[in-house]
């Protein structure tokens, strides 16, 4: 049985901004998928222990008040996070990300942040974004979540939920898998292997792009799934 007809994890988390180091977690969302379906579901509310600007509260819908009320402190609620990843990984079941060098790099940075013991054992890790990227790479338009789930025929409940997107981001590897045969005949090792040297190639893309375009010393960071917590910050 292929990989996409087993059990995935789907991941989510929706935060304070865009830069995966600096940014801090809100909302996070781990669903077993099987078959599918959601089969379990844990979610957290992180008091960020900063202010969350308006235009992140205007995507997810938290605003500081709320996650200062209702939120547990953001120490607990990453460490939570990391152990419940970890458990999937042990039992040899796949974490689905979409843009996972995001989400599992801003997590590990809270890790950092906090003092706590870094990720463990991450992988295998299958990203959507990555691999739609790779498989489909002359394809117009975005390659949001929003956008790749119309293209294959996902639903996507509501946008920026993080127990939402992390459920549509495994519908979307599965559909990608059903669509590809070469996605669907990689062992997940396999595949995220694969993915660490399209992330990479694309990175190389991107950055000559960049370059070509006037900016002689941009880097973008060719890491994936997870990047240095400590590094710079950098384009992707």
């Amino acid at each position: 049985m292929t990989w996409h007809h087993q059990p995935l994890v789907g991941f989510d988390l929706e935060t304070t901004g865009t830069d995966p180091l600096d940014a801090r977690i809100v909302t996070a969302a781990v669903v077993v998928v099987r078959a599918g379906e959601p089969a379990e579901r844990r979610t957290w509310l992180a008091d960020p222990g900063i202010r969350i600007p308006a235009q992140a509260s205007a995507i997810h819908g938290i605003s500081t008040e709320r996650a200062a009320a209702e939120g547990r402190p953001a120490r607990e609620v990453a460490a939570e996070i990391a152990e419940t990843l970890a458990g999937h990984w042990a039992r040899g079941i796949p974490v689905v990300a979409y843009n996972a060098a995001f989400d599992l790099t801003l997590l590990a940075a809270e890790l950092h942040r906090h003092e706590l013991p870094p990720l463990a054992g991450a992988g295998p890790v299958i990203d959507p974004y990555t691999i739609d990227r790779a498989v489909d790479r002359y394809r117009r338009g975005k390659r949001t979540l929003e956008a790749v789930c119309t293209e294959y025929g996902v639903a996507l409940d509501t946008a920026h939920d993080a127990a939402s997107d992390a459920l549509a981001a495994a519908r979307v590897a599965i559909a990608i898998a059903d669509r590809h045969a070469l996605v669907a005949s990689l062992t997940p090792a396999e595949l995220h292997e694969r993915q660490i040297r399209w992330y990479a190639d694309w990175a190389a893309d991107f950055q000559s792009f960049l370059r070509r375009k006037g900016d002689a010393t941009v880097v973008v960071d060719a890491e994936w799934p997870l990047r240095n917590p400590t590094a710079a910050s950098s384009v992707a």
